[in-house]
């Protein structure tokens, strides 16, 4: 409340409460929605309380009697946030149908929207004289309205991920907008950018050390490819150009290049030395999901949600093939050590061996009965393993394509699996927030990481084999010493 005496909260069963800030006491509920409240707003002067919600409406309460006094109507999808006018005047609302709405706070009257948006509009915020409203979208763009007109003023494009909040400061003289962990801010009279903060701690999707055991390099939820120094973790560079979250990352063998596919269905190339982009592969129709490279560096395999695994010309950019076969959603690509084959896991829950210089289906492996979600070579090249989400480790003989072991001691889906160099460990990493290690000759469970505080969606070897990786949703990458 203006007087800061009340704390009102939504929540995901539709309803609002009113809380004691000094004491914590429930004060009173509000039940109206018919789902989730995603924002509520008191009026400036503390009499009403507005309140978005993912049943599409917009909801004015009297704060002293808790009835509502007004509904709004006319969003079409999932209401995400509102906004009062400094003078309590009007109201802004912004929405997954991409919109945002300006409404007539006294009637309920819609008095305009406001199309340009692209993608779902996670935040509003007026600017202290009334003069405009800023908007944060899942489009990577942060837009300036005209409050009186409902003409764009500018348009904001430095982000390269979600905004997913837009926020002036007390003095109107700075506007803030932040996209997953990096906040922008911008000077509010001309919005030429004045800082950028970064301060990762979101998901690790991917990660992979360099060749040469120096490097650690990861795919994150902020459209970047992060490096690190894999001896004490200091921040080397930080890679950008994906507009959406980068699933994975892999070297090249000679480690001068790194491979990142993204939620943005491209595959890019870096030089891994000064962090330029070097190309941009573009074909896939949906997230590329895994990348590899074959071992001369010669060529890259990208899977994809297309249900496709495409094969690029690294020196070109051209593609060479693309390998289909009623895949459904392609999770993971591993190139054999030999460069002889590349297997491919996905959603129909079978491991695939493609001939890589003829594009052809060698052997389809079938066992998992859930989606495959990783694969990964013996470094002789005999034994294929495969990580699925049917909590089970399988290891395959690709000559006979007969199932030899089948690790299942996880109790959440395998997210990732990785042979040591030497061949005689496999690590799994799993939604169980655990790293496992496992004897390859014996299926024996040797050893259980346990710290990550979320799910486990990679681990990678170190050259040496004396350590591994383990990148997790709960922003973290841990360096396992294993030997």
């Amino acid at each position: 409340s203006s007087d800061g005496r009340v704390l009102a909260t939504g929540a995901h069963d539709g309803a609002i409460r009113l809380w004691d800030a000094q004491t914590g006491q429930l004060l009173r509920v509000l039940e109206k929605h018919g789902s989730r409240v995603n924002s509520v707003a008191w009026s400036p002067d503390g009499r009403i309380i507005a309140s978005g919600s993912a049943d599409n409406t917009i909801r004015l309460w009297s704060a002293e009697s808790g009835q509502v006094v007004r509904t709004l109507v006319g969003h079409t999808e999932s209401v995400i946030a509102v906004a009062w006018s400094p003078d309590g005047r009007v109201l802004a609302s912004s929405a997954s149908d991409t919109t945002v709405r300006l409404w007539d706070a006294a009637s309920g009257q819609l008095l305009r929207t406001l199309e340009g948006h692209t993608d779902w509009v996670y935040s509003v915020a007026w600017s202290l004289d009334g003069r405009f409203v800023a908007s944060g979208s899942g489009d990577s763009t942060v837009r300036l309205w005209d409050a009186e007109t409902g003409q764009l003023s500018q348009t904001l494009r430095e982000h390269t991920g979600k905004v997913l909040f837009v926020a002036w400061s007390p003095s109107g003289r700075v506007l803030a907008s932040a996209a997953a962990d990096t906040v922008f801010l911008w000077d509010s009279q001309n919005m030429r950018l004045l800082q950028t903060i970064e301060n990762h701690t979101g998901e690790v999707h991917s990660v992979a050390w360099s060749p040469d055991g120096k490097v650690a390099a990861s795919g994150e939820s902020d459209a970047a490819v992060r490096l690190r120094d894999a001896a004490n973790g200091q921040l080397l560079r930080t890679l950008r150009g994906h507009t959406r979250d980068v699933l994975s990352v892999a070297w090249s063998l000679d480690g001068r290049v790194i491979a990142s596919g993204s939620e943005d269905n491209t595959v890019r190339l870096w030089d891994a030395q000064t962090g330029q982009l070097l190309r941009v592969l573009t074909g896939h129709t949906n997230e590329t999901r895994s990348v590899a490279w074959s071992p001369d560096g010669r060529f890259v395999a990208s899977g994809s949600r297309d249900g496709t695994v495409r094969l690029w010309d690294v020196g070109t950019g051209r593609l060479l093939r693309t390998l289909e076969g009623n895949m459904q959603f392609v999770t993971s690509v591993a190139w054999s050590p030999d460069g002889r084959v590349v297997a491919s896991g996905g959603w129909d829950s079978t491991v695939r061996l493609w001939d890589a210089a003829s594009g052809e289906l060698l052997r389809t492996l079938e066992g998992h009965t859930q989606f495959v979600t990783s694969v990964a070579w013996s470094p002789d090249s005999r034994v294929v393993a495969s990580g699925a989400e049917d909590l089970t480790v399988r290891l395959w003989d690709v000559q006979t394509g007969r199932l030899v072991r089948t690790l299942g001691e996880h109790a959440g889906f395998v997210r990732s699996v990785a042979w040591s160099p030497d061949g005689r460990l496999l690590a799994s990493g799993s939604d169980d927030r655990t790293v496992r290690l496992w004897d390859t000759g014996t299926g024996q469970l040797l050893r259980t990481l346990a710290g990550h505080m979320d799910d486990v969606r990679s681990v990678a070897w170190s050259p040496d084999g004396r350590y591994l990786a383990s990148g997790s949703w709960d922003g973290t990458i841990r360096i396992w010493g294993v030997r």
